[in-house]
């Protein structure tokens, strides 16, 4: 991926702002990501294994390595209550 994705901290996701506009059009593409923050969910729950968030906010693209602690329909929850939408997500590994 040519993009570049700029590398920070989970506790800044608190002061970032997010659009509602979602960031991807494929609905395969969509479907692949809530299942990826499935496996992201399970394997911080049962091994603490950290992975890497691609997203966006209304500023540029980021990407956070984290363990996700729960998932709701629309929100990644992070470790100390650091939350993503799901709609700026564009993947995590």
């Amino acid at each position: 991926m040519a993009t570049h994705f700029e590398l920070i901290e989970k506790e800044t996701i608190a002061h970032l702002s997010f659009p509602k506009v979602e960031v991807l059009s494929d609905v395969a593409e969509i479907q692949q990501r809530f299942s990826d923050l499935n496996r992201a969910l399970s394997l911080g729950n049962l091994e603490h294994s950290k992975i890497k968030i691609y997203f966006e906010d209304n500023q540029s693209k980021k990407v956070v390595e984290t363990t996700v602690w729960g998932l709701t329909d629309q929100r990644v929850i992070l470790k100390q209550g650091n939350v993503i939408p799901i709609n700026r997500i564009f993947r995590s590994a």
